[in-house]
C-alpha cells in the first residue's frame, strides 16, 4: 500500500495535486460569486454588460494590439498564420520579423499583407524579437504586444476572451492556451502518436497546474509561452529579452516578470486559445523537448528567487521534476527485474532472491501505482479534448514519458556545461491549408 501511495504521488505529482486543488477552488469561488450576484447580476452577464473596473481605467481593445511573428524559414506555414491574425486585426498591426530566412518567408509574408522586417544575419528568436520591438517602435505605438509563432493559428475568440484578462490593471501578461493542430494530419502513425502525446501534456499542464498557479493570490506561473501570448508593452523595456546563453526566451521573459515584480500573469483554459503545429517525427520532437528543457534549466541558473513565493513554487516543481524523471528512467529496468523475479518464483527457481525483489519492487505496485494513474490521466485528456483515439494511444505514452525524462535530465547536465547561442532551426513543417 505504501509503495502504491508513493508511486501515485510521484506520477501525479505534488505540484499537480496542489495546483489542481487551487484551480478547483477558483472555479467553485467563481460560481459562488455568480450565485450571490443574484438574478440581476445573472441577467446583466447574459446581456453582456461590462464588468465594473477601477475608476478611469480602460482595458485594451484589438486596436491597441500589435501581433509580432518571429520567423525563420517558415514558407510552408507563414501565410496561414498571417491570415489567421488578419481575421482579428488590420494588416498594419501584424508585424513579421524574418530572422535570417533563406527561403520565401519574407516574400510570402509581404504578399499576405503583413509589415515585414527582413533581419540578417540570424540572431535567434530572442534577438529577432528585441530587434523588431525597436524597429517597429512597438511600445510607443501599442499597449499590448502579442507574440505569435509562425506555425500558430488563433481561435475565433482569442482576443474576445484574452483581452478581458487585462481588466485587472496589475495583469501585465496573459499566457495563451496551447492546443495542437490536428490538420494537416501527421503522415505516419508515430507522428500522430507524438502529436496526441503533446496534446496530453498541454491539457495536463494547463488545466491541472497553470490555472491554479495563475490564481491572483498565488501568481507563480512559470512560463508565458511565446507561441501565442500577450504582454503589456510598458514592461518590455524592463525585460532582458536577449539575455546571453539561453536556448529559448519565453522562460526568461516570464522569470523576469517575477524577479522584477512587474505585475501578475493571467491564465484561463478558456481564454486566448491558439492552435500550434507540433513535431511529428521523433528527431524533431526530441530536439524541441531538449531545447525547451535546456532553456528552462539555463533560465533557472540565471535567476535567484530565494524563499519568495515564486521561488518556493519553482523549487517544489524542480524537486518533483527531477524525482519523477529519475523514477521514470528506472521504470523499465524495474519492470524487467520484477517480471523476471515473478517468472522465477512461478517456476520455483532462484532461492530467496526473487522473493526479496518482489518484496521491494512488486509488479502490482508498479502497474497500479505508476501505469494506471498515467493511463487515467490520458482518459481525462481524451474526454477534455474529445479525442477517443487517445485512449488507444495512451497505452504507449509511458514510453514517451521515459524519453521526456531522459531529455530533461540530459538538458540539466548540458545547462551546467555552457550557454547557447539562441540561433534556431524550426522543426519540419506540414504545409498549412490556406
Amino acid at each position: 500500500m505504501l509503495t502504491f501511495v508513493v508511486a501515485l504521488v510521484l506520477v501525479l505529482g505534488v505540484n499537480t495535486i496542489l495546483w489542481t486543488t487551487v484551480g478547483a477552488t477558483r472555479v467553485v469561488s467563481a460560481r459562488i460569486h455568480r450565485v450571490r450576484a443574484g438574478g440581476r447580476g445573472r441577467r446583466a452577464l447574459r446581456r453582456g454588460l461590462p464588468v465594473p473596473l477601477p475608476h478611469g481605467y480602460r482595458p485594451p481593445t484589438t486596436a491597441d494590439v500589435a501581433v509580432l511573428v518571429a520567423a525563420h524559414d517558415e514558407e510552408l506555414v507563414i501565410e496561414r498564420t498571417i491570415r489567421s491574425a488578419a481575421e482579428h486585426l488590420p494588416p498594419e498591426q501584424i508585424l513579421v520579423v524574418s530572422d535570417g530566412s533563406s527561403d520565401r518567408t519574407v516574400e510570402i509574408a509581404r504578399a499576405a499583407g503583413a509589415q515585414v522586417y527582413d533581419l540578417h544575419p540570424n540572431r535567434g528568436k530572442a534577438g529577432a524579437i528585441a530587434a523588431a520591438i525597436e524597429h517597429f517602435s512597438i511600445p510607443e505605438r501599442f499597449e499590448v504586444m502579442m507574440l505569435l509563432d509562425a506555425d500558430t493559428h488563433l481561435s475565433a475568440d482569442y482576443f474576445a476572451t484574452g483581452l478581458p484578462e487585462f481588466s485587472a490593471p496589475d495583469v501585465v501578461a496573459v499566457a495563451g492556451r496551447a492546443t495542437t493542430i490536428l490538420e494537416p494530419r501527421a503522415p505516419t502513425f508515430l507522428g500522430r502518436l507524438l502529436v496526441a502525446y503533446r496534446e496530453r501534456v498541454y491539457v495536463a499542464v494547463q488545466y491541472l497546474q497553470k490555472f491554479g498557479q495563475a490564481a491572483p493570490a498565488a501568481n507563480v506561473v512559470a512560463i508565458v509561452p511565446g507561441f501565442a501570448s500577450m504582454y503589456r508593452t510598458r514592461i518590455l523595456r524592463d525585460i532582458d529579452i536577449t539575455a546571453e546563453g539561453l536556448a529559448i526566451e519565453d522562460f526568461n521573459m516570464t522569470f523576469e516578470v517575477h524577479a522584477k515584480e512587474l505585475g501578475r500573469v493571467a491564465f484561463r483554459p478558456g481564454a486566448a486559445v491558439a492552435y500550434t503545429q507540433d513535431p511529428d517525427t521523433l528527431r524533431d520532437y526530441a530536439k524541441q523537448v531538449r531545447r525547451w528543457n535546456l532553456g528552462f534549466w539555463q533560465t533557472l541558473r540565471r535567476h535567484r528567487f530565494g524563499v519568495r513565493r515564486f521561488g518556493l513554487a519553482t523549487g517544489l516543481f524542480v524537486l518533483e521534476l527531477v524525482t519523477s524523471s529519475l523514477m521514470m528512467l528506472l521504470l523499465l529496468p524495474a519492470v524487467a527485474l520484477a517480471g523476471t523475479a515473478a517468472v522465477l518464483v512461478a517456476v520455483g527457481m532462484g532461492a530467496g532472491f526473487p522473493d526479496a525483489v518482489l518484496a521491494v519492487d512488486p509488479v502490482t505496485g508498479i502497474v497500479v501505482g505508476v501505469l494506471l494513474p498515467d493511463y487515467l490521466l490520458t482518459i481525462v485528456v481524451a474526454v477534455v479534448s474529445r479525442r477517443g483515439v487517445y485512449v488507444l494511444y495512451g497505452l504507449t505514452f509511458p514510453l514517451l514519458r521515459v524519453l521526456d525524462s531522459y531529455l530533461c535530465l540530459r538538458a540539466l547536465f548540458l545547462a551546467f556545461r555552457g550557454g547557447s547561442s539562441g540561433v534556431w532551426h524550426s522543426p519540419t513543417r506540414r504545409a498549412a491549408t490556406v
